[in-house]
């Protein structure tokens, strides 16, 4: 079993990769090993993006995926995760600094 070095109800990062809970909601996570994330952008859910903040599933542009999570209207920062495919894994964790943190240093390192 793996450890979470942090674990929120939307993200879980383990020794081995990122889990984004409910991204096939309602069937399951998604698991990405930390090598297969090239980069990581942040997307302010404010301004002209407020209104991102109340995708709560699904995507309404055909490039960022969001998992479901019922608390993003309330956040104001998502991260955009570049896997290299046209689709962006995009999360709301409740800690996106040291989400985005970890997910540097452990892709890179």
């Amino acid at each position: 079993m793996t450890q979470a070095s942090y674990q929120d109800s939307q993200v879980s990062c383990t020794d081995t990769g990122l889990v984004i809970k409910n991204y096939y909601f309602p069937i399951g996570a998604k698991r990405l090993p930390y090598g297969s994330i090239h980069d990581v952008t942040r997307l302010d859910l404010t301004g002209v993006n407020a209104v991102r903040r109340w995708r709560l599933w699904g995507s309404g542009d055909f490039v960022h995926w969001w998992n479901f999570d019922p608390k993003r209207p309330t956040k104001k920062v998502a991260l955009v995760l570049d896997t290299g495919h046209r689709i962006c894994p995009t999360i709301t964790p409740d800690h996106p600094d040291e989400v985005e943190q970890i997910l540097n240093a452990r892709r890179s390192g």
